[in-house]
């Protein structure tokens, strides 16, 4: 297949190495000291489940120099969604497809809007990685999985096409008639996660183990969950239940890439986190006042340092 990643980083440049390794053809649209690295040198990956070096990659700032290809895997923050829309135009023809794996609930629909419902497909990714420095992508954890699937629920031979690109990397992927369970049972636990883990500048163990901190992830959770049904999506009868299941079974030095960012210095997805829930809640009637004091306690950080 032909596929083209935007935003190489920890996710894109992980799935897209892989990709790459068992013969797709993958090029990577990157800008920066990364494209720089990647021009040179080429991708590395180091991981538990095996090591990737490639020496030679396409990577490029300009989609028109790759032109058409069957998949576009769109791997930015959520913030950025729109511009990889918009990069993404020169890459599309008739039966491509464009999956997102970023977090949030929204960019598939801002997506459809940009490129056309035709075209896009929701996706999540679980896994652990970060771009290392430039040309070096770090996997933590043995986990590294992908679930997508069409919008309308069709098991269309573009997706067969795309999981079997998948099975041949030897990449854990499902595809899926249900998209929207999957990325809302993300979601809720993606949200309390992150955003407790930013705001105590810990990781999970500590929080899941104090009890006012557990009973707060707990209530952040159900928000989620209660949201997600007011909006008629199915939820796992798991999370439902033991809402509390994700954090206890995560080692307890987890953080989150929002925690990440914050340490760091660097733009959250707050505002597509837990400001989403906010914000939907509001619209779907929703009281959403844990996720409204995570979003309000790190709202003033949410641009970065600079």
């Amino acid at each position: 297949m032909r596929i083209a990643v935007i935003g190489a980083g920890g996710v894109g440049g992980y799935f897209g190495a892989r990709l790459a390794a068992a013969g797709e053809t993958v090029a990577f649209i990157q800008r920066g000291a990364h494209l720089q690295a990647l021009r040179a040198n080429g991708l590395r990956v180091v991981s538990p489940l095996g090591d990737i070096a490639l020496p030679s990659v396409v990577a490029t700032d300009n989609p028109k120099d790759v032109g058409p290809v069957d998949v576009v895997l769109i791997t930015v923050k959520s913030g950025d969604t729109l511009a990889a829309g918009e990069l993404a135009r020169p890459l599309i023809a008739p039966d491509s497809i464009v999956i997102s794996l970023q977090n949030g609930v929204e960019n598939e629909q801002r997506l459809a809007k940009s490129l056309g419902r035709q075209h896009v497909l929701g996706g999540v990714a679980y896994i652990l990685s970060l771009l290392a420095e430039p040309g070096v992508v770090r996997h933590s954890g043995t986990i590294a999985r992908i679930i997508f699937g069409e919008l309308d629920g069709r098991m269309t031979p573009r997706g067969q096409a795309f999981l079997d690109a998948c099975r041949r990397a030897g990449i854990d992927a499902e595809f899926t008639a249900n998209i929207a369970t999957a990325i809302w049972a993300k979601f809720a636990v993606l949200c309390p996660h992150n955003g407790m883990t930013a705001l105590t500048r810990l990781p999970i163990g500590p929080i899941r183990d104090d009890p006012d901190c557990r009973e707060m992830l707990r209530l952040g959770v159900n928000e989620v969950i209660a949201l997600a049904q007011a909006r008629g999506i199915a939820l796992p009868a798991e999370l439902i239940d033991h809402p509390l299941g994700f954090f206890d079974r995560v080692p307890a030095g987890m953080t989150s890439s929002m925690h990440y960012d914050l340490i760091h210095g660097r733009p959250l997805e707050l505002e597509w986190l837990n400001g989403a829930v906010v914000r939907l809640g509001r619209d779907s009637g929703v009281e959403t006042p844990v996720n409204r004091f995570i979003y309000a306690a790190l709202k003033l950080h949410a641009a970065g340092a600079a």
